[in-house]
């Protein structure tokens, strides 16, 4: 017989990164002393409004405390300059929430778990690969080679965007303000993604009366395209889920899934959806309950409720 879904209660918070701080809610289950926590991170440019509510909501129901979070410098995080996006930065962020549950009472902090999604699943593969503690880890439609994804973008795309980089670096080194590039344009515009499914994908995740700032710092450009986080999959040790569209755009998916295969106690699954599909619908209800059941199978002990 299938378990009644929990209640649970969300709290707005914010735990300190570098400088400044990252906003954050905190998903607590009803009931459940101490649960098990899952920390969720967004991808390029993403906010946690952009349906990590959906996700939390989801694994609290499943008895899972969460804590979803926004990077420094976008939404309402603290930092500056605005909309300035950092591939280190980000994953001291990770570092900061991490800490941050470990020392909250009201969450066991032996028992954590991390959840990423595009660019936050290649995060969540570096983190794993450096955090043994945790117990287990969900990388979504990863972001794995930037190499690949370079090469998806176009290389005419790719050539308008370099004299953007140029000018945000010198803005840089004279202290002025960046120099932005779109996070998501129509094909053929120059932008960190020009999928035919990008700027759709990323405006149908806005909730009502929300903006999306389409923009970042031009100069994370270079540090994106020599991430390669998939490289680090084989040395995560602990269990760690992929869930992969089989028709990526962003994320080209034969070279996920070579990656993936490389993680020890890796899981695969793969899905009939687009790079932005797993978020909505039909799509996100398979990709969530096979989440929820993979966390709560490496996340409870036979003691826990």
């Amino acid at each position: 017989m299938a378990q009644t879904p929990y209640k649970f209660t969300r709290r707005d918070i914010r735990f300190s990164s570098g400088e400044a701080f990252c906003s954050a809610w905190l998903y607590l289950p009803v009931g459940v002393k101490r649960p098990p926590v899952v920390v969720l991170g967004h991808g390029l440019g993403a906010v946690r409004e952009m349906r990590l509510d959906a996700y939390s909501e989801r694994f609290a129901a499943a008895g899972i405390a969460t804590l979803a979070f926004t990077y420094r410098y976008f939404g309402d995080s603290g930092g500056t300059p605005r909309q300035l996006m950092s591939v280190r930065r980000q994953l001291a962020d990770w570092d900061a929430a991490l800490d941050f549950v470990k020392a909250c009472p009201e969450i066991d902090g032996s028992r954590v778990a991390i959840w990423g999604s595009s660019f936050g699943g290649g995060h969540a593969i570096q983190v794993a690969s450096r955090h043994p503690e945790l117990l287990a880890a969900v990388s979504q439609c990863p972001f794995t080679d930037g190499l690949e994804s370079a090469a998806a973008l176009g290389v005419r795309a790719s050539l308008q965007i370099t004299p953007v980089v140029m000018r945000d670096f010198a803005a840089r080194l004279f202290g002025r303000p960046p120099v932005m590039v779109p996070i998501a344009a129509l094909p053929g515009q120059p932008a960190l993604m020009n999928a035919h499914d990008a700027l759709p994908g990323y405006l149908a995740l806005m909730p009502k009366g929300m903006a999306f700032i389409n923009r970042v710092a031009a100069r994370v450009i270079p540090e994106i395209a020599s991430y390669r986080p998939g490289r680090r999959a084989a040395r995560v040790k602990l269990p760690i889920l992929f869930c992969v569209s089989r028709t990526d755009t962003v994320t080209p998916p034969e070279r996920t899934v070579a990656m993936a295969g490389r993680a020890p106690r890796g899981e695969i699954k793969l899905y009939d959806c687009g790079h932005f599909d797993f978020y909505l619908g039909e799509h996100f209800e398979r990709a969530v309950s096979d989440q929820t059941e993979f966390l709560a199978r490496h996340l409870f002990t036979p003691s826990a409720p």
